[in-house]
């Protein structure tokens, strides 16, 4: 039997000698006393709360935060064409929405995690969850003069995304170990192929539904504001490296120590370098993939050019969200038992599996650019498997940056990787891939045949960033282990320090 600070009795809480508050603060377990009084109706609920506030139940909820995460991202991209007709904006300027998005997502990533290592984590996610949805809904009512207006809620939606996929992570982590913590992450990391493809799903369907694209993008705040409301009632705020210690860290390092850390981990390093170049890729291809199979109907005659129409045709952006959904299970999936078999093989499996993947990935991605002009199943089976050996690296290049960094630096480590993967990756590749597309069609009389081909020659940038992010992964593989004993070390010397001993870099 425990009690709330406030004296009260809880039945059936935890038998643990902490008691978590609904505020995330740590109060200590009281022993029973004649002095206490019965609870009232009001604590039997919060004790209620309590007990739900699993670490299975927190992974559930932050997983489906995380799919909302990105399924608002891209319910733009699913009536991308619709948006494009109606500002009258060109492929760089409409390539520009993801771009500003992403900027201001990666600027915002490392100060959020330096809150994150600092501050009450769930309270952070719950704003920002707020911000987003309260943006996103706000930005369906902008007028037809006002695309910049329109581009500037996009990068104010990124400014609330990014307080979440800096720190949810870290939470996670905190909540489990070893494998059930790589299970779990991959498990969190499911949602960015979900979400992002029921992004699309939403987009396009909300547009049929409704006749008018505007609606697609007043149906995510509404889950959003749901997940901000669970996040606050039903995840704890664990304490930071629980599971890889038995007892508290003592030890903290300021910010500067920090990163000079991080720049010296050659394994953070180089699995950050990699995820740059998976984000470029998909950051590309999820802009413009479902824009280029519609050009591709169009020169094949088996489709109207969306100018032709009152809205433009939803399936093409339909399939490769669910495309997108099912590739990004099977991923995350045979990611996860692909590595949990070959760690019996060898300590580097987690890069190596990696690096494979990558490697593979490329080859299908240059064969949809191939086919496309002659057969669009052909060019969906290329994207099916080349989508699913991309996936496969989600969730273990999180798994490797937890085994290399320590607790207390780890929502630092997550917002720094996420800001150079944004900074290097998807910021500019959207936009730069318009840019080259609309170079091509200039250079040339512009023709429907022109438009796809020019749209694919700038697509065929994609492979060979990919291939370079693959040999990246075979880099982390060389420094992984000496990496992980190096963070190993460390946590052991601050589980038993003083705080008042000064921890070095490694």
């Amino acid at each position: 039997m425990c009690v709330e600070s406030d004296g009260c009795e809880i039945e059936g809480c935890s038998t643990l000698d902490e008691v978590r508050t609904l505020s995330g603060s740590m109060s200590p377990a009281l022993k029973s006393n004649p002095d206490l009084h019965p609870c009232k109706p009001g604590h039997k609920f919060r004790a209620a709360l309590l007990k739900c506030r699993s670490p299975a139940a927190a992974a559930g909820i932050l997983t489906f935060g995380n799919v909302l995460n990105y399924m608002d991202r891209y319910t733009v991209v699913g009536v991308l064409q619709d948006i494009q007709r109606h500002y009258g904006v060109s492929d760089s300027g409409i390539g520009l929405l993801q771009t500003v998005f992403i900027c201001s997502f990666m600027v915002a990533a490392p100060i959020f995690g330096y809150l994150g290592d600092r501050f009450n984590r769930k309270v952070i996610l719950s704003c920002g969850i707020f911000f987003w949805s309260i943006v996103t809904l706000s930005s369906s009512f902008i007028s037809i003069e006002y695309y910049w207006l329109f581009v500037l809620s996009r990068g104010l939606v990124g400014i609330g995304e990014s307080s979440y996929s800096s720190i949810s992570p870290t939470i996670i982590g905190d909540l489990f170990n070893n494998n059930s913590r790589t299970m779990m992450l991959s498990v969190f990391y499911l949602a960015i192929p979900l979400g992002s493809g029921l992004g699309y799903i939403l987009g396009s369907s909300a547009k049929v539904a409704a006749g008018d694209w505007h609606w697609a993008l007043r149906v995510s705040p509404a889950l959003g504001i749901m997940a901000g409301t669970l996040i606050l009632l039903f995840v704890p705020e664990p304490k930071r490296g629980a599971p890889d210690q038995m007892g508290y860290i003592k030890t903290r390092t300021s910010w500067l120590c920090d990163m000079k850390a991080l720049a010296k981990n050659r394994s953070y390093v180089f699995s950050s370098l990699a995820s740059s170049s998976v984000s470029f890729a998909t950051g590309a291809f999820g802009m413009w993939i479902p824009v280029y199979l519609a050009r591709a109907q169009v020169v094949q005659k088996t489709a109207e050019p969306c100018t032709t129409k009152e809205i433009c045709s939803s399936t093409d952006s339909f399939i490769f969200g669910a495309i997108t959904c099912v590739t990004g299970l099977l991923g995350v999936v045979i990611g996860a038992v692909t590595t949990r078999l070959c760690r019996q093989k060898t300590e580097r499996a987690d890069p190596l599996v990696c690096a494979v993947s990558m490697l593979g990935s490329a080859i299908f991605i240059c064969l949809i650019f191939v086919v496309a002009k002659k057969s669009i199943i052909g060019a969906y089976v290329c994207i099916f498997i080349g989508e699913t050996l991309l996936f496969l690296n989600w969730a273990i290049t999180a798994d490797i940056l937890m085994f290399v960094v320590i607790p207390t630096r780890r929502a630092t480590a997550v917002a720094f990787q996420s800001f150079t993967s944004h900074l290097l990756g998807d910021a500019g590749s959207p936009y730069l891939i318009g840019l080259i597309s609309d170079g091509l069609q200039q250079s040339y009389a512009t023709s429907p045949l022109w438009k796809f081909l020019s749209l694919g020659y700038a697509l065929m940038l994609c492979p060979f960033i990919i291939v370079l992010g693959g040999m990246f992964f075979l880099a982390t593989a060389l420094f992984f282990l000496d990496d992980r004993e190096k963070a190993d070390k460390q946590l052991s010397q601050m589980t038993r320090q003083p705080s008042t001993v000064k921890v070095t870099a490694i």
